[in-house]
């Protein structure tokens, strides 16, 4: 009778070892998670669209969230029928800032020593256009992280701020350098220094937002990009990526020469001999990302 219950009891756990590895699978690369909602969208399902998903905390950036975020980032980055990414959160808050309780405790040689918001940089590791949708609140490491994503559409009521001065320390992802070359150092300084908020309109009249919407219409709007930008090549857009991030970290002169290379390299790629043939005889390019 033992020797039948062992025998059950062994199968049942067979069972269920083989079913764990397909559910976490489906787990990791759409669905609900702790601090996230991730799935396809779009006509053609080729847009990743992310979605914050911390109300509580106003979308706070804890590490489990950047955990989470980054994975669903790099798993659509991988995604073959993606073509580019959208990131979001509430209507309430994009996100209000970095975590504060977490950091709260933390010394000088303990952030040497795990390399504090290091783990923020794999955002800007992907090679597909990144999209941010931003509305209410994008606050302290809320406005960097939208600041890494390589455009930003924003909604009306949306508010941008690097209020980290009025809390005894200053943006440590990227707040200090990627505002001052979007709006420049006075700007820059001015937010920086003084830790006030900006408005939607005021962060487009500056150059650091791309188009403003009303609130319920900013996420429609921002996939319709990402849909756009999935029906061309996605080696090309890849290749397009680089020259902008590169003019946006190097001199003119070395963006010239870097953007001519970029350039003559695409005349290597079956997709440019498409584009360019369909575009000659007036029909639709077929890229086939080679």
């Amino acid at each position: 009778m033992a020797l039948l219950i062992q025998t059950s009891l062994c199968k049942k756990l067979l069972c269920l070892s083989k079913a764990l590895p397909v559910m976490s699978m489906k787990l990791s690369t759409e669905g609900t998670r702790e601090y996230i909602i991730s799935e396809k969208v779009g006509e053609k399902k080729n847009v990743g669209l992310v979605r914050l998903n911390r109300p509580k905390a106003l979308n706070a950036l804890c590490d489990g969230l950047i955990t989470e975020l980054t994975e669903a980032v790099s798993e659509y980055d991988a995604d073959k029928t993606v073509g580019a990414i959208v990131v979001t959160g509430s209507e309430r808050a994009f996100a209000a800032g970095a975590d504060i309780k977490e950091m709260l405790h933390q010394t000088y040689s303990e952030n040497l020593k795990v390399g504090l918001l290091e783990q923020w940089n794999n955002l800007s590791k992907c090679k597909k256009p990144v999209i941010a949708a931003v509305n209410g609140f994008a606050l302290g490491g809320g406005c960097e992280l939208a600041m890494m994503c390589d455009i930003i559409y924003a909604g009306e009521k949306a508010r941008f701020g690097q209020p980290e001065i009025s809390i005894g320390t200053i943006p440590g992802a990227g707040g200090t350098q990627r505002l001052t070359r979007s709006c420049g150092k006075s700007f820059a300084m001015e937010i920086c220094l003084s830790g006030n908020q900006i408005t939607a309109q005021e962060a487009l009249t500056r150059g650091l937002v791309s188009k403003v919407f009303p609130p319920e219409k900013l996420v429609d709007e921002a996939i319709r990009l990402a849909e756009k930008i999935s029906e061309h090549s996605p080696l090309i857009v890849a290749l397009c990526k680089e020259s902008v991030n590169y003019a946006y970290e190097t001199s003119l002169t070395q963006g010239l020469q870097f953007e001519k290379k970029l350039f003559y390299s695409t005349f290597a790629t079956d997709d440019r001999k498409e584009g360019m043939a369909a575009f000659t005889e007036k029909r639709k390019a077929n890229f086939t990302n080679n």
